[in-house]
């Protein structure tokens, strides 16, 4: 039936209506046309598929009940579509509670029932579920219990959700991602759906390039905060409540600051210096200090690069005039790169910092003061705003602070965050230079020995 239909759809929807797989769950973009096409699959499944020689029922459930009329009226729009004659039962209350179904009757005896969102509403059906929404229902878990035995005689089960935080559904994806979970998993964000056509199907013409990130640009800047952005469209949870930067607080910040020569910066340069050689990046981000605002100048992330060749660039960076200080991971791996270095350039000019516990918790925090006082500008990418995001601080059991992050095989352990927060920490913490008194004939001054007290020694020594 889709072949007659085919103009209609695009190339991601096309891909999930063409999906029988017994379970499935789409992690999507904000109107793509996800439950539209779901639709429209379910009132094939209903006019083809039989299961256990018995028509198919199909139950529907959404974060509230017009979600669920509005499927109805999808339903009903393709029975239209492709002439299709059946019967609707209309809304029924079917129990106490207000719980409501909205059902429509195909004259193979085939049934698409819509239910509101209460978990009890699910208790006691078998057939082909569809959980819309999922990640914004009230009670997931509920839910959930109430679901999986719908489908248990061999039904299908379809998952659609844009993201809500790292709740369940989140759990689910990562379950699939990590295999725990045999699923058939779909994502599409909004890039992806432009890309395939979803603008020039909004505006009804084809589109140009720069017609498309146009569109994208102004529906980011609409979002009006980062967390709607990421999450509505990007497929990309934010956790706010365990983030150590917050996506506001990080956004306050942004600025282009980016300047490909070096040799063209005349402030203060202070440098951040991550080591890595293969599990992670080995990041060095450079910052020019202009009062007490420090903006990001450059960076580099480098990726299985060999010691020798990090180490040029690190001397190409020590050896600018106006390169005031560096402060280098030295913890496991970075310890031999950071003594060398320190003996070429010296002390003054390059530290390295063991990660210890309380170290780390020095350089967080001296980021986040940066951060809450907008001292510190950096520009708008996406890597590097989700890697700040993505540390969490984290208080065990005895006290201790850790500051922990999700790994990442293509994106590093913040390692960006970490370069940044030794930059910012090379910034404000002043080289320690022993004070060097002169104490020639102390003892054979007069004002010396007539007022030889503490009180007379301090403001003595404060005219030095």
């Amino acid at each position: 039936m889709l072949d007659n239909l085919n103009n209609l759809f695009l190339p991601f929807q096309k891909k999930w209506i063409n999906d029988d797989s017994r379970f499935k769950l789409y992690q999507k973009t904000r109107r793509a046309g996800i439950t539209w096409c779901e639709a429209f699959k379910s009132v094939d499944d209903c006019l083809t598929k039989k299961i256990r020689n018995k028509p198919l029922k199909v139950y529907f459930t959404s974060s509230n009940f017009d979600n669920s009329i509005d499927f109805i009226g999808y339903c009903k729009e393709w029975t239209e579509l492709l002439n299709v004659g059946l019967e609707d039962s209309g809304i029924k209350i079917i129990d106490n509670d207000g719980t409501k179904m909205q059902t429509i009757r195909f004259k193979n005896g085939a049934e698409i029932v819509a239910l509101s969102s209460n978990p009890k509403a699910l208790r006691g059906k078998g057939g082909k579920l569809i959980i819309d929404e999922f990640a914004f229902h009230d009670n997931q878990s509920e839910l959930w219990k109430a679901a999986k035995p719908v489908v248990t005689w061999g039904y299908p089960l379809v998952i659609i959700s844009s993201l809500n935080g790292k709740e369940m559904f989140y759990r689910f994806i990562e379950k699939i991602e990590q295999g725990k979970l045999n699923w058939s998993m779909h994502k599409t964000d909004i890039f992806q759906a432009v890309d395939m056509g979803l603008v020039d199907k909004i505006l009804d013409k084809k589109t140009t390039k720069k017609e498309r990130q146009t569109w994208l640009e102004e529906e980011k800047n609409n979002c009006f905060d980062e967390v709607t952005w990421l999450q509505e469209y990007c497929c990309i949870a934010v956790d706010e409540a365990t983030s150590f930067l917050s996506y506001e607080l990080i956004s306050n910040c942004i600025e282009e600051t980016l300047i490909d020569d070096l040799n063209k910066v005349r402030g203060e340069l202070y440098v951040g210096y991550d080591v890595a050689r293969r599990k992670d990046l080995s990041t060095v981000y450079i910052f020019e200090k202009l009062g007490s605002v420090f903006y990001l100048r450059k960076s580099y992330e480098l990726k299985n690069v060999k010691f020798k060749e990090q180490k040029e660039i690190m001397r190409s960076i020590l050896s600018l005039p106006n390169c005031m200080r560096c402060a280098i991971d030295q913890t496991g791996i970075g310890a031999q790169m950071a003594e060398e270095l320190k003996d070429e350039f010296g002390s003054r000019k390059v530290e390295p910092v063991t990660f210890t516990s309380k170290a780390k918790e020095e350089l967080a925090y001296k980021l986040l003061y940066a951060f809450q006082d907008k001292n510190i500008r950096i520009p708008d990418d996406e890597k590097l705003k989700n890697d700040l995001h993505s540390v969490k601080r984290i208080s065990t059991s005895t006290d201790v602070i850790r500051f922990d992050v999700e790994r990442s095989e293509t994106d590093g352990h913040a390692d960006r965050f970490w370069a940044i927060a030794l930059a910012i920490f090379a910034g404000v913490n002043k080289p320690y230079v022993k004070a060097k008194i002169k104490t020639a004939n102390f003892r054979n001054s007069r004002s010396f020995n007539r007022e030889f007290n503490f009180k007379g020694l301090g403001r003595f020594l404060r005219g030095i």
